[in-house]
């Protein structure tokens, strides 16, 4: 049955009449119930053998509310709502895509390997925590180089605080964020300034409040188990309309929001055992619509299972997502910088880890994982880098630590900029978390605002649990308390000022380095050669594009560290010292221009320290 077209929700047609359209096989008799001026009126819908109700009316047009009536006693929101204004438990609102004028018809999406990654949630970015709010700081995020903002989850959820992942109406933006023509102008405003816009989708559940669909049909099933609720019926009786339920989602952001990317949540949460996998239906109709749009659009996966079958191509044996996040390479990092060794970071913490993750992607690529306590990953060694995204933060990583600390309040600025350098100059694409950039200080903490007293109770319950295996002492900040979610906002004025500044100024060069030399922003991992002086706790690595070679040099001990490096012969000049007075160091350590002959160079390289040159006439090969 399942068409995977935009075939269900309130449709306004071209005689301004609307088409009602729901599936809810569950349901004996179905009614919409439409609210105009106060006074309620109720229409009688017709089904078909599958299950979906439907009904054309002219009683009501766009921006009027309604609900629909099951069995002729309870009411509930849509299912496929564009517009919950009162929130889950409120009436639906119809919205015609034809009152917003998009100004974006030039735009169409940047290639992926030009993909500087800012992930943002829109609630604490800025005082107000709207689409509108982030407009003017789209000049801001252009001065620092980023080219694609992400945006945690919009879908409508219960209150007005929350991650996002407990969305219940996920075609509907949130109404505390501005709704759906606030977030038609942020996108229409970032595609206007050249930054696409990704957006964060949870299809492996939805949240517990406000969550009526079970009330509907058959999307959920008792057969798998989620550590976020119940799992979703991807592959059960039923299942072909569920599926497209969530891939008309997508297709629906891309066709009405001009979406250019989107980055799938826990796809190893997503169980379904069936020949035609969800997320093959998903990645090929997203590339179906993307084709007819004339434009690329991106999937990115999260996932935790270091599996690259994530992004092999269907064709062979694949799920077809164009990248996937890489969390060996922030662990990796964090253990290094932070010594930590709880929880997931007992697998890391030691160098050739952080010299692996350089080169070949994936730590754990089979290897017995003590965490997990069984072996672990597939081997990534043969992929193109920019299959990858790369962090030192995200929401997860900070959000998801007990207090919400980011590493400003882990680490000192040597090792934030040591940081900052291992993903800006890796070869694979680089994203940042909202405030990374100058170090902000405020925590990033997990927040609801829900109203069920169980509910409650039951998250307080559950974060206290999820800490366990990390060993962190004190009080869990209260998920319901309104100052868990205030503590968590930005104080985005603070980026220019003292060594905030320094911080900011560091990520632009940066960035603005990884743009302009072809060595850097030609990804690819076969014009790399990676070394690690381990007595020295010190890696590097030499890439080349053509006639341009560099050597970047990376110091992971707190003492300075003097080591041979046997480049090859020629002129190098000096790129960035993270150790040099303009970036708040001490001085750096060594001259502008190295001349190197056959014996190689000694250097010298400070506490935490990075150092980049850039190799002219070069003579020979190592």
């Amino acid at each position: 049955m399942s068409q995977w077209i935009l075939n269900i929700g309130a449709e306004v047609l071209s005689n301004k009449s609307v088409r009602f359209r729901v599936w809810a096989p569950k349901v004996q008799e179905m009614a919409l119930l439409t609210i105009k001026e106060g006074n309620t009126n109720i229409l009688t819908m017709k089904h078909d053998e599958f299950g979906y109700y439907e009904v054309i009316t002219d009683s009501v047009q766009a921006g009027g509310c309604y609900k629909y009536l099951l069995n002729g006693k309870d009411h509930y929101p849509d299912p496929a709502s564009r517009h919950q204004p009162y929130g889950v438990h409120g009436v639906s609102q119809i919205i015609s895509p034809k009152d917003f004028l998009w100004e974006d018809g030039s735009w169409h999406n940047i290639p992926f390997t030009d993909y500087i990654i800012y992930e943002l949630h829109i609630g604490t970015f800025t005082k107000e925590g709207t689409f509108d709010a982030l407009i003017p700081y789209i000049g801001y995020l252009r001065e620092l180089g980023i080219t694609a903002i992400e945006i945690m989850p919009v879908g409508q959820f219960p209150g007005e605080r929350n991650w996002g992942y407990d969305g219940v109406y996920i075609y509907a933006p949130q109404n505390t964020y501005g709704g759906p023509n606030g977030l038609k102008r942020l996108i229409n405003a970032c595609h206007k300034n050249n930054i696409a816009v990704i957006l964060d989708v949870v299809y492996n559940h939805l949240g517990p409040e406000g969550n009526y669909l079970n009330n509907y049909g058959y999307y959920f099933t008792d057969k798998y188990k989620t550590p976020w609720g119940s799992a979703i019926n991807f592959d059960g009786p039923y299942s072909d309309d569920v599926k497209s339920f969530f891939i008309q989602n997508a297709l629906y952001w891309m066709v009405e929001y001009h979406v250019d990317a989107f980055r799938v949540d826990a796809v190893h949460g997503m169980y379904d055992f069936s020949a035609n996998h969800f997320l093959i239906n998903l990645t090929e109709n997203i590339r179906r619509v993307s084709k007819a749009l004339n434009k690329n659009v991106y999937i990115i996966a999260e996932s935790d299972l270091n599996d690259t079958r994530v992004i092999n191509p269907v064709n062979k044996g694949g799920f077809g997502f164009d990248a996937q996040w890489n969390d060996d390479f922030h662990h990796c990092l964090h253990a290094l910088l932070t010594g930590e060794k709880n929880g997931y970071y007992k697998d890391f913490g030691d160098l050739w880890h952080m010299k692996k993750a350089l080169s070949r992607g994936f730590v754990y690529s089979g290897q017995y994982s003590r965490y997990r306590k069984r072996s672990h990953g597939t081997s990534a060694e043969n992929y193109p880098p920019y299959r990858f995204l790369v962090f030192a933060q995200n929401h997860d990583q900070v959000g998801n630590r007990m207090m919400g600390e980011r590493l400003s309040q882990l680490m000192d600025m040597e090792q934030m900029k040591l940081a900052a350098a291992m993903v800006m100059l890796s070869p694979y694409i680089p994203l940042l978390f909202m405030g990374e950039e100058y170090g902000e200080k405020a925590p990033f903490q997990y927040f609801v605002s829900h109203s069920d007293t169980w509910l409650i109770e039951a998250v307080r319950k559950g974060r206290k649990e999820e800490f366990a295996a990390f060993n962190w002492h004190g009080e869990v900040p209260d998920p319901q308390a309104e100052d868990t979610f205030f503590n968590s906002k930005l104080n985005l004025s603070a980026y220019n000022k003292n060594s905030h500044k320094i911080l900011f100024e560091f990520y632009k060069k940066l960035i603005s380095l990884r743009k302009e030399l072809p060595a850097l922003s030609f990804i690819d991992k076969s014009n790399m050669e990676t070394f690690l002086f381990k007595s020295k706790k010190v890696l590097a690595y030499r890439r080349w594009f053509e006639d341009e070679q560099l050597w970047c040099v990376f110091n992971f001990s707190e003492k300075e560290s003097a080591l041979r490096a046997e480049l090859p012969s020629g002129t190098w000049v000096k790129v960035i010292e993270s150790s040099s007075p303009l970036w708040g160091g001490e001085g750096e350590k060594h001259d502008d221009v190295w001349s190197v002959d056959k014996e190689g160079i000694d250097i010298n390289i400070s506490p935490y320290g990075v150092m980049l040159y850039r190799g002219t006439n070069i003579k020979t090969e190592i």
